[in-house]
Order: structure tokens, then sequence, then C-alpha cells
């Protein structure tokens, strides 16, 4: 999907960008920059993301929950996220969730070896932010970007989405309850925005949920690239009539990065969870044990059956006593060997500044170019979590024209962000940790 076909993306040719520096394509300049970027936030829970109203996203959903969060526009990456925060209700103060969350990568090498893309750092992927129509923001607010050497854009949709059932409960005579039916709706705060890598367009997309769910996908559309319809068979697939305009098939590796802050504090454990489960023996049923590895050194982890990690609070505790924590919810993934940044699913590794892109990382001095680099045994202190999620694409005659949007991406689950399920009805509060009788 990308006009010349090059061995490497910093070599490729970028859209015409008038007046762009090379300078300033490297350093990523910030179109908008709020002071909450600055630096990462140190003290504790604040009531408001510490930016102007322009740059400021508040957003109170089905059952009294609020997400709050600061944006600013990134030349290289794009839209970029701060100081997100949420506050279900029974809360009195936001709960602080990432200092910052941004695409790091989007690696697209092709299947016959001969191209092969880093298309954030390596095409004019932050400056060819779309204008979107008001139909694509439906019942939102289309907010204006500042793209240096492009001008405003109005490019950054802010709006809400229906999810479906929120929860069920018949609240019967066989689980002990009152015959009620507990039932309710919910809503997502939908952030997103769509820009352009050569023949792709790539809709960057982040859902925030009423009980605390964070999802972040990338979904790839626009066009086959015309150029590449020269693949073979086992390399591409033919979309034109009979064996012909074999489309060349090739993989998308997005990354993202993610910066913590849970409850105000850039200090966090990491823990690995694996269950192993243990086969019947006579009559029996098989066994299940869970065990908890603490991640104290930097990792290049895989995803395996029965495998998760979660991200934990130094700084806060819920009404239970039991500490906050996100855990890592990945979606479907083909992961790619072709590279070493690509061959693992997760990344934790200590921050450091110059560390910005998972691979075609344009600092200089920084211990190399990609993320697998920069796992060399430091302790975790304030870990910063790189996420990859893989897409094999072999075109489809469906795929012209234009392009379905294939997604990828995944999720942050809120494990013991509060004592109870923040949407609990208040005929249920008073049922945190008892038994139900006749249950």
């Amino acid at each position: 999907m990308h006009v010349n076909r090059v061995p490497r993306a910093r070599k490729r040719p970028a859209l015409a960008v008038a007046g762009l520096a090379v300078t300033a394509l490297l350093a990523g300049l910030f179109a908008t920059a709020p002071a909450a970027t600055a630096a990462p936030p140190q003290a504790p829970r604040a009531a408001a993301p510490a930016c102007s109203d322009a740059y400021r996203i508040e957003q109170t959903l089905d059952g009294g929950t609020t997400w709050r969060m600061c944006w600013h526009y990134n030349t290289l990456s794009g839209l970029v996220l701060d100081d997100v925060s949420y506050q279900p209700k029974g809360e009195a103060q936001p709960i602080r969730v990432l200092t910052s969350a941004r695409l790091a990568q989007v690696h697209v090498p092709y299947d016959d070896g001969e191209a092969e893309y880093d298309d954030v750092t390596g095409t004019d992927f932050g400056q060819a932010l779309q204008n979107l129509k008001p139909g694509e923001c439906p019942g939102g607010t289309i907010k204006t970007v500042k793209v240096p050497d492009m001008g405003n854009v109005k490019g950054l949709c802010t709006t809400t989405r229906a999810r479906g059932h929120a929860y069920r409960l018949s609240d019967d005579d066989s689980t002990g309850g009152s015959g009620k039916v507990f039932s309710a709706q919910g809503k997502d705060l939908l952030v997103y925005t769509v820009n352009k890598a050569s023949w792709y367009e790539y809709i960057t997309e982040w859902r925030f949920a009423s009980d605390g769910t964070i999802t972040s996908n990338v979904g790839a559309t626009g066009s086959l690239s015309p150029y590449d319809y020269d693949g073979t068979d086992g390399k591409g697939w033919p979309i034109g009539k009979g064996a012909s305009a074999y489309a060349e098939s090739h993989n998308h590796n997005v990354f993202w990065r993610l910066n913590f802050g849970l409850d105000g504090s850039p200090k966090a454990k990491v823990e690995q969870y694996d269950s192993k489960v243990t086969p019947p023996q006579g009559d029996g049923s098989p066994k299940t044990k869970t065990t908890r590895t603490p991640v104290t050194k930097e990792l290049a982890g895989d995803i395996k059956d029965m495998r998760w990690w979660r991200v934990v609070s130094t700084a806060g505790k819920n009404k239970d006593n039991h500490p906050r924590s996100y855990e890592f919810v990945p979606g479907r993934s083909n992961k790619f060997p072709g590279r070493a940044f690509t061959k693992h699913d997760v990344y934790f590794t200590e921050y450091k500044k110059c560390e910005q892109y998972a691979s075609d990382n344009p600092a200089a001095n920084c211990g190399g170019t990609s993320v697998n680099k920069w796992v060399n045994g430091q302790t975790l202190k304030h870990p910063i979590t790189w996420v990859n999620i893989g897409f094999h694409h072999i075109a489809r005659d469906e795929d012209q024209q234009p392009m379905p949007v294939h997604w990828q991406g995944f999720s942050l689950a809120p494990r013991d962000v509060t004592a109870m399920n923040p949407l609990t009805p208040a005929d249920l509060a008073g049922q945190n940790g008892v038994p139900r009788n006749g249950s």
C-alpha cells in the first residue's frame, strides 16, 4: 500500500509538505504543547488536568463516571493523550491512570522482502492529519489541531458511542435475591484521529468506558497500493479477474507507548501472572494454580495462554485496601518474527527520555534504535510499557475499493481500582464481599 518499493522507511520519499525541515521531523515537534506535558506528574491526584480548555477533554458517562484528560499533537506520532484520569461515582477525587499514551510505530514489512516501512517515523504520518467531516463524528465535537507547516486541521473527534450491556443480573430466588432484574446499557467516550501514510489511512482510536476500561485500536483503511499488484503465489493474492493483479501481502506491526501515572506517581510495580492446569486424576476434575512473578527488571514478554501482566500503583489503594492496578488484555495478534523488535508482544523498560519509538527511533546516543535494545537489565522504578499487536494482511477482492477498515489493538482493564463494580446499583451496594444467602 506504499508508493515506492524501497528497503527501509527512512529512505522512502515522504508526501509533499511545503517547508517541512528534516530537523523538525526528527525532533517530533509538538503542534500543541499544554504545560502538563513537560514532566510526569509527581503530586497525588489533582482535581483537574493541568491544561487549558482548548486541550482538555472531559466527559461524564452512564452511571456517573467522568473521564478527564489533556491532549497535544506530535508531528511524528500524531495524537498524544496526557494526564488521563478516571472518576467513578463514590470517588471524591479523580484517579490518575496514565501520564501519556500514544502510537510508537507502525512497522510494515512486505512478504517479498523488497520493501519495509516505519510509517510513524518514516512517512508524513503526523503531518498528514486528515480533516474530518461532521458525519464522521456523530453527536460529538471536532477539535481543531494546529499542525506545523499545514495550518489548522479539523482532525480530532471526541464523542460517545453505545457499547451494549454494561451489566445484567437476574436477582432471583435461585441466588437468594430480590427477584429484580438489574440491567444497564453503556456508553464509551471515543477519541480519534485519521492520519494518512501514502495509500493507507490510519484511524487511531481511544475508548474510555464507564467501568474504567481503556481500549485503543488502530484501523487501517484507504486503498491498496496500485504499485504493489506484482505479488506471486505464496506472497500475494489475486484481486483482479482470474490470476491477475496479485496484491503483495504484508504485515502491520503496531506499537503503543504507555507511561502510567497511577494515583499521580510515575513509580509503579509490574507483575506477571501464569496459570497452570493439571489434568484430572481418576474421577476428579482438573486443577488450576495461578502464580505471581514480580517483574523487577526490564522485560521483553510473550503472550501465552493463561498469562497476563498488570501495572500496580505504589501510591494508592481502593476502599478495600487493595493496591490499584491495570491489567493488559491484548487483542488478536500475528507476531512477526522477521525483526528482533517484533518478536515480543510487550516490553517493560525503565523510563529514559530519548526512548520514544519502538523502531527507527530518531534520537541519537540512545543505546540503539529499537525497543528490544533497551531491555538491558535495568531495575524497573518508573516503567514504560510498549504493546505490540501484529496483523498479517493478505488482501482479498473485498479490499477494493475503498478498503474496509481492519482493526488491531488492546485493552487496559481496571483491577481493584474500585472496591466494587463502579456501576453497582444502589440496591446492591451493600454486597461487597458478603456471601449471598441461598446461593
